[in-house]
């Protein structure tokens, strides 16, 4: 028997049965992209380009058609909104909820407010090439925001208002110019439940402020292709956060590694803050991490020394300290939900300083 049949509150709807819907393309206006744009040639969404993926590395080159961090953003006082996602289901990992891999979520806000949790658009077991999720509402304006799968590809999104309702663009973020992350699956966002919990997207609504996702699981290891690609990206951002020691395979390659990414972004910003992060820790062996943090803060200080008075450093053994400091991961590694709350509210104070936010 399926627990659904035994508890009903754990039944997924996917059926649109809603009459007088007028379905549109997420990609046109007025709805808006964040964090992500739609390569025609892929024919899906990707967060930087494929062209520069693939010269990076194969994992880079797959891991580039995972959307995280992505949103769409628009207005409408629909009673009722339809979502169809075309996607390429990938196989489930253990560690990994289905509704962070594959699923989307959507916070909304009323009047200007603080961004909320409406709504978790989660699908059906064994899905292999999308979805669909319908959600009522109460009818108000409301401004929402669509948060993008974790780990899988999305080749469309079709978003599906009652026909007399009023549609218009989102009201541009408080802080417009998005902060990039650069790292590992941490920072791609495993392994939260859902795409909103990741520590970006908890970072974006309490500084309501725009972001990049460049995590990439296993492959934040700062190749010359991508630390290039990283100091041109950063010349369209506020800040920029780096946190990848976890992917290099020795920490005598992050050694070899850290400063010259540092360098080479400062090159091309110099006017740019940067927060360098290690990893968080809580079951990972700290003889093997404690040098690992030690390069980064050496980096940190190599900058500070050098009279760089735009470089910050968090280092990780601090972002679980609290109560139940030993429930913040799935595995020992990857944060759960909590444990992206702790990265997100350690990380604000530093963020706040280095873009002058109140």
């Amino acid at each position: 028997m399926r627990i659904e049949d035994i508890d009903k509150n754990l039944k997924v709807d996917t059926d649109i049965a809603e009459s007088d819907l007028i379905w549109l393309d997420a990609k046109q206006a007025p709805f808006s992209l964040h964090g992500t744009f739609y390569d025609e040639n892929q024919q899906c969404y990707v967060r930087m380009p494929q062209a520069i993926a693939d010269s990076v590395s194969r994992g880079i080159s797959n891991l580039n058609r995972f959307p995280a961090g992505g949103r769409i953003r628009f207005q409408t006082d629909s009673s009722f909104i339809g979502f169809r996602f075309v996607q390429k289901n990938r196989d489930l990992s253990p560690q990994n909820t289905l509704l962070g891999m594959s699923g989307f979520d959507l916070y909304r806000s009323i009047d200007g407010g603080q961004e909320t949790y409406f709504k978790s658009l989660i699908p059906p077991m064994g899905i292999t090439e999308g979805f669909s999720s319908p959600v009522k509402t109460d009818g108000r304006m409301a401004e929402y925001t669509l948060n993008f799968p974790i780990y899988d590809t999305v080749c469309e999104v079709y978003i599906g208002l009652k026909k007399n309702a009023r549609l218009s663009a989102s009201n541009p973020y408080a802080h417009a110019v998005p902060i990039l992350f650069y790292g590992s699956s941490i920072t791609q966002g495993g392994c939260a439940s859902r795409p909103g919990n990741t520590y970006q997207a908890m970072l974006s609504r309490s500084l309501k402020t725009d972001f990049i996702n460049l995590g990439f699981s296993g492959q934040g290891k700062a190749e010359p292709q991508m630390v290039a690609y990283l100091a041109e990206r950063c010349k369209n951002a506020s800040a920029f956060v780096c946190n990848y020691d976890w992917n290099a395979p020795t920490a005598e390659y992050l050694e070899k590694t850290h400063l010259p990414l540092y360098r080479t972004v400062r090159e091309k910003n110099p006017n740019l803050p940067i927060l360098f992060l290690s990893e968080p820790q809580i079951l990972l062996d700290p003889k093997a991490m404690g040098p690992r943090m030690e390069i980064i803060r050496s980096t940190y200080e190599t900058a500070k020394a050098e009279g760089d008075e735009l470089v910050w450093f968090l280092p990780g053994d601090k972002i679980y300290e609290g109560p139940h400091w030993d429930t913040c991961t799935v595995d020992g590694c990857h944060p759960n939900d909590l444990g992206f709350y702790r990265m997100a509210m350690a990380m604000e104070p530093y963020l706040k300083e280095m873009l002058h936010l109140n």
